[in-house]
């Protein structure tokens, strides 16, 4: 598998260092000569190219044409943005991943048909969230390409579920609880299924209904 990553700052640099780790086959475009040059002696100069990432030259320099994944992390949500649509549109590239540095650019992404984003602003906020208040439904993971989210979070004593049947939630299409703990034990989950307070839920949910499922097993906020 052909990955090419765009930019070259701490995230890019990682990102790559992994995934050569890995055995991958992977190329850093980064647009100034000096951190190209510096990214080189670290990961080694065919791993590196110097160029302008949001540039169809450079992009034909870089092999778009038969990359498998295009992923956009420099610090400008533009730039990131140009570049996967190119890469969709122009190269044909079939997973693209944006960096969003701007939690407010996440939904234009998503329209403009990116993948799968990821926003560090909204993760941690999420974290900090659950910290603040156990029982927020925290999103964890996705699935199909990010069109299937997995949240995870326990039920309190507020949440309008609780000792409530599986089967009698009015959840949204093609939403399914699969998994709780409870009392550190995991538990398979049915339609027959009671949720109890303190039960940590993963749940799988279409991205677009996942702030419905999250407000249907959170506490009502007064």
């Amino acid at each position: 598998m052909y990955m090419i990553v765009i930019g070259g700052g701490n995230v890019g640099f990682n990102l790559v260092k992994r995934l050569l780790d890995a055995e991958h086959e992977v190329l850093l475009i980064e647009r100034d000569r000096i951190q190209a040059q510096r990214l080189s002696t670290l990961l080694g100069e065919e791993n590196v190219l110097v160029g302008d990432g949001c540039e169809m030259l450079t992009q034909k320099d870089a092999g778009f044409g038969r990359a498998d994944v295009v992923v956009a992390v420099t610090g400008e949500d533009e730039d990131n943005l140009v570049v996967c649509q190119m890469a969709k549109e122009t190269w044909g590239v079939k997973r693209v991943l944006a960096r969003v540095n701007d939690p407010s650019h996440d939904i234009t992404f998503k329209k403009l048909g990116i993948d799968d984003t990821v926003n560090a602003t909204s993760i941690i906020y999420a974290l900090l969230e659950q910290q603040i208040s156990p029982d927020v439904m925290l999103p964890v993971g996705a699935l199909a390409r990010g069109n299937l989210e997995v949240i995870e979070g326990q039920l309190g004593p507020r949440s309008p579920v609780v000792n409530k049947r599986v089967r009698d939630l009015p959840l949204p299409p093609q939403t399914n609880i699969v998994y709780l703990v409870r009392q550190n034990q995991g538990i398979q989950v049915d339609g027959d299924t009671t949720l109890q307070e303190g039960d940590n839920v993963v749940a799988l949910v279409n991205r677009d209904q996942a702030d419905e499922l999250r407000r249907l097993l959170s506490p009502v906020k007064l």
